[in-house]
């Protein structure tokens, strides 16, 4: 929708206040927008595609932050699409004329990253047989991506953290300053907090970089989304093999809702082309399949269940009255309880709010269970 011209994105139900307020912000963003030049439409394979409600946060994310050009941070497992966020936050910014540029920190040697991120002068080091540009320069007026930023390494941080400061830095071997305006959006699947805590991550580059978090969910937080995506994947497969669509059945389409997906939304791209090259006909069945991917499915079936922890707990509770214990109730319920917010904010990458949603609490009622347990924050 926020590729066709969407303001905001307001899930129901909707309070009818905030409806009239977002109303009123939209009539002065088209006015503003009317006075400044179109940028033409990107193309559809940076679109994305979701319905399910995991999604809502995500959308309501771009939506408000399209005006902006704070910093974000990108939270979410591998595959899921972080960079794709990351280009529909610059495209609704007003920085959206300028350019995108994405690193991967993951993806660079540690002793380059300097001179990948600031550039180098003629000589700084063996093979530096010119000047070169940094991506710093390169997105000056725009937007750099950094993903997976809990690789990149302290010292590396330590100089960032001081161009984010002050916007100026120093090519690799130089001696003038360079000034840039860059926005800083940056993407990892890592828990940064706990990388802090270890001491491989700057706390204070942390702060810096986490002014607005978003979360993007896995595809198995989405997976009514999983034939929608499905089909895209299959057009988009055809169409860059100039073959004949493949359409799923129904079988298939259960099948495929149901598999595990650790590659999350790139898996399931990758199967949709595997699946255009390698199935017999035109209609896709689950015998199709590759068997990767039941490979997948029947590990996760191997794993222990989930029903296990009531025997653990029964066990438990016979040891309590057979020792004579009492209040075992309270207890128990503590201890249940802090695991269970523990694992849920460890699980979330410490989004409150995501958190709370998933316990079934509201976000006041988290706060205090926080203190009641003395889980730090």
């Amino acid at each position: 929708a926020y590729q066709s011209g969407a303001f905001e994105y307001l899930p129901k139900p909707f309070d009818i206040d905030e409806a009239v307020t977002l109303v009123e912000r939209a009539l002065v963003h088209a006015r503003e927008q009317s006075r400044t030049i179109q940028v033409p439409q990107q193309e559809s394979a940076t679109e994305i595609i979701g319905e399910a409600p995991a999604m809502q946060e995500v959308f309501r994310a771009i939506g408000r932050l399209s005006r902006s050009s704070i910093s974000v941070l990108i939270n979410g497992q591998s595959g899921t699409g972080k960079e794709l966020v990351a280009h529909a936050l610059h495209r609704h910014s007003p920085r959206a004329a300028n350019p995108f540029i994405a690193l991967n920190m993951a993806a660079i040697p540690a002793d380059l990253v300097e001179s990948e991120l600031f550039g180098h002068e003629k000589g700084a080091f063996t093979g530096a047989q010119t000047a070169r540009q940094g991506r710093f320069e390169q997105a000056n007026g725009g937007t750099l991506f950094l993903d997976e930023i809990g690789d990149m390494p302290l010292d590396v941080q330590t100089r960032l953290l001081r161009v984010l400061a002050d916007g100026q830095f120093y090519r690799v071997g130089g001696h003038q300053s360079v000034t840039v305006d860059v926005r800083i959006i940056a993407a990892t699947h890592q828990n940064l907090e706990q990388r802090v805590a270890e001491g491989k991550f700057r706390e204070d580059l942390f702060h810096r970089l986490n002014v607005i978090r978003i979360h993007i969910p896995s595809l198995s937080e989405r997976r009514e989304d999983i034939p929608l995506l499905a089909h895209h994947f299959l057009r988009r497969a055809s169409k860059e093999l100039d073959v004949e669509t493949k359409v799923l059945s129904k079988e298939a389409e259960k099948v495929m809702a149901q598999l595990p997906w650790p590659g999350n939304v790139r898996q399931l791209e990758n199967v949709c082309r595997w699946l255009t090259v390698m199935a017999s006909g035109q209609e896709v069945l689950p015998s199709d399949l590759p068997p990767e991917i039941h490979a997948d499915n029947s590990a996760e079936k191997n794993a222990p269940q989930s029903g296990d922890w009531t025997e653990l707990l029964s066990v438990w509770v016979d040891k309590q009255l057979k020792d004579g214990q009492h209040n075992i109730l309270d207890d128990a319920l503590m201890t249940f309880e802090k695991i269970m917010l523990e694992r849920a904010l460890h699980y979330t990458h410490g989004h409150k709010q995501e958190a709370a949603k998933r316990l079934g609490w509201g976000r006041n009622t988290l706060t205090r269970k926080l203190k009641e347990l003395d889980i730090e924050e």
